[in-house]
């Protein structure tokens, strides 16, 4: 056997490319792919594949455009939530800020176990519908 398949990064689809991995790139610190960059003048971003780097240039997540999205019912099961990103924070403090901040940059608020001494949580909904979990670990 010569190894195991290496994870690359994870896909998101969206209507709005750019809108989506400007929304991650804010929320997570990421920075764009050397090219993916927005343009710099008054062209239209036509862009329809877009990748987010960490500071490194390990690839973190790319975003790919679809005409529609259906965005997830969770938790009614209509529509699930078929994958999720979790996120960690390292006190409750922390929790709360990246809370505001996600919310502040077009998150929303699907369900919160702050109460929870073990675990406290928060799941969005990303601009697009994608769910994301950010908590405690």
């Amino acid at each position: 056997m010569t190894g195991f398949p290496q994870l690359l990064h994870t896909v998101l689809d969206t209507p709005d490319v750019r809108a989506l991995a400007e929304f991650y790139r804010q929320l997570l610190g990421l920075r764009y792919r050397p090219g993916d960059e927005p343009p710099r003048d008054s062209t239209p971003d036509a862009a329809d594949w877009l990748v987010l780097t960490d500071a490194q240039g390990n690839r973190q997540l790319a975003f790919q455009h679809v005409d529609h999205l259906k965005r997830t019912t969770w938790p009614m099961p209509d529509v699930p939530m078929q994958m999720h990103l979790d996120l960690t924070v390292p006190d409750r403090e922390a929790l709360e800020e990246q809370h505001l901040r996600a919310l502040d940059l077009g998150a929303q608020l699907l369900f919160h176990r702050t109460e929870d001494l073990d675990e406290p949580l928060y799941v969005y909904a990303d601009p697009a519908g994608h769910p994301f979990c950010i908590f405690v670990a």
